[in-house]
């Protein structure tokens, strides 16, 4: 596995493969790889010849009072993971590389998506997360990009902003790779004393009870949001929010909607837990009741 700092020989050595008619993929990372960042390569290597992970850790999507400069760091290990992972480039530039203005940066917002859900309660983190995004795309060009569901608010807004600016991209969302409880793998998991981590599988156990009941046929969506809340809430944690989504762009559901996603942020210690589940409510008749599929 080679590692490239430049935008110019990153480009130089996509330039190549693409020569040789190679499809390349991209797998951006923040770093502190895990299982879940595993899972990702290898859905990579599924989609083409050339495997490229960005490890990068964003300025532009932490906010004032946030974790930037104790963001897990760990190069060593993220390299040993890459090469067992068959990763053939490891790009790892210096902020100054992908932001050579600093601050003045140009950016990108996805308006609407941006501003609900984390992003409610993470000012301007959206921002940082479609600009960077934006950025490696063009500098990359890759066939394909693969992001993992767990940020699913994140996911569609990368969609969103890629179609948006005609980005020849293939965007592809990977399942959310969990422990065996249940919760979901984050880099953000190590914050968790043991204690903490013994409660936290309880975000996903609430997730897939209000999921079932929408499967079931609930239609107050209002009810299970505050039903998850309490539950988390009795696990000790200090809930940012508890949300039934429509799954395709994260309005409110409506009786079209097909699909749902069932969101909820919450803090547990010094740790913010993001998890969401999908959910199919049942087909309805014109009169709007529930009918058997």
């Amino acid at each position: 596995m080679q590692t490239l700092t430049s935008v110019a020989a990153v480009r130089e050595r996509v330039h190549a493969w693409r020569a040789a008619g190679e499809r390349v993929a991209l797998v951006p990372t923040m770093g502190n790889l895990h299982a879940g960042h595993r899972s990702l390569l290898a859905a990579a290597h599924a989609h083409a010849a050339r495997v490229i992970a960005s490890v990068f850790v964003n300025p532009l999507q932490f906010g004032p009072s946030e974790d930037f400069t104790r963001y897990p760091r760990t190069p060593e290990q993220d390299e040993r993971l890459l090469a067992e992972a068959g990763c053939d480039l490891r790009f790892a530039p210096s902020a100054a590389e992908i932001y050579p203005e600093g601050d003045q940066a140009t950016r990108v917002h996805v308006r609407g998506l941006s501003e609900t859900l984390c992003g409610q309660f993470r000012p301007g983190h959206f921002e940082g997360v479609a600009t960077v995004v934006a950025k490696l795309l063009i500098i990359v060009g890759p066939d394909v990009a693969l992001f993992g569901e767990k940020d699913y608010q994140q996911l569609l807004i990368i969609r969103r902003m890629a179609a948006d600016l005609a980005l020849p991209v293939e965007i592809v969302g990977a399942p959310v790779v969990r422990a065996a409880d249940g919760l979901a793998l984050s880099s953000r998991n190590q914050y968790l004393s043991p204690a903490e981590r013994a409660r936290a599988p309880a975000i996903y156990r609430a997730l897939r009870a209000a999921a079932a009941a929408i499967e079931s046929g609930t239609t107050d969506y209002a009810a299970l949001e505050r039903t998850g809340t309490l539950a988390l809430t009795q696990a000790d944690m200090r809930v940012d929010y508890f949300a039934v989504r429509d799954a395709a762009d994260l309005a409110e559901p409506r009786p079209s909607s097909t699909r749902l996603a069932v969101l909820a942020a919450a803090w547990l210690g010094r740790a913010r837990l993001i998890d969401n589940v999908r959910a199919k409510p049942p087909l309805r008749g014109d009169g709007g009741a529930p009918v058997a599929d």
